[in-house]
């Protein structure tokens, strides 16, 4: 059994009861799909915790905006956000997640933090005409991504079933609880949620730093929606 766990973005709580939940189930094994500690009040810890893991580590946007701040939007929440990782995680952490790969194929199915062609151009839970040209040249049956933060599993005109396993850390679906997806070893997916206490996340946030990143990160949280 593999659990498959995107966009944790530094949210030690939610990560915290996911891991309990996998390994309720079963799960000894981990895909780690990128965006794993920007935007949250706890990124050291978390990226710690999941280190302890038997896992195989991705590299999302978040990583590689944190390690070179330049290619990141020049927006005070973007670059806020950045700056305050940076100090937590020091440079050399942020320099060793920038260097993980971007994506990896296993028993014909391949990972990416967003598409096979980007780090940020992602699919949506709806056919977009714009896939096909994203899906070009893939050649496994099934594509695991995340970095829109909406789970769900559809197949694509190209015949490649598409898999978001949805956002430990910070879910934009409506729904406060964390997700992410369980990998049976026969190839099934299920796609789990896990509540936390999603508002011991807003308030640390508010709490930590005095930045005005900190409080739109914390209403995206606590509307579990993605808020300009």
């Amino acid at each position: 059994m593999i659990a498959i766990l995107y966009d944790v973005h530094g949210n030690l709580p939610a990560l915290e009861a996911v891991l309990a939940d996998a390994r309720a189930a079963g799960a000894e094994r981990f895909v780690l799909g990128g965006d794993y500690a920007l935007f949250g009040p706890w990124p050291r810890e978390t990226v710690e915790l999941l280190r302890e893991l038997d896992a195989e580590w991705l590299r999302g946007n978040g990583e590689r905006w944190t390690a070179h701040p330049a290619d990141a939007p020049q927006d005070e929440v973007v670059q806020g956000a950045i700056a305050a990782c940076r100090e937590l995680l020091g440079e050399a952490v942020c320099s060793e997640l920038a260097a993980l790969p971007f994506d990896l194929c296993r028993d014909g199915t391949r990972y990416v933090h967003a598409s096979p062609v980007s780090d940020v151009r992602s699919f949506g839970p709806e056919h977009d005409d714009s896939e096909e040209e994203m899906l070009e040249g893939v050649l496994e049956t099934r594509l695991v991504f995340g970095h829109t933060h909406l789970p769900f599993k559809r197949h694509a005109k190209a015949g490649v079933e598409l898999v978001n396993p949805g956002s430990v850390g910070m879910p934009f679906d409506g729904d406060h609880r964390s997700a992410y997806a369980l990998m049976a070893p026969g190839g099934e997916i299920e796609h789990r949620r896990v509540a936390y206490d999603h508002m011991r996340t807003v308030e640390a946030l508010r709490e930590r730093f005095d930045d005005p990143f900190a409080a739109k990160v914390a209403e995206r949280i606590e509307r579990a929606r993605f808020v300009p």
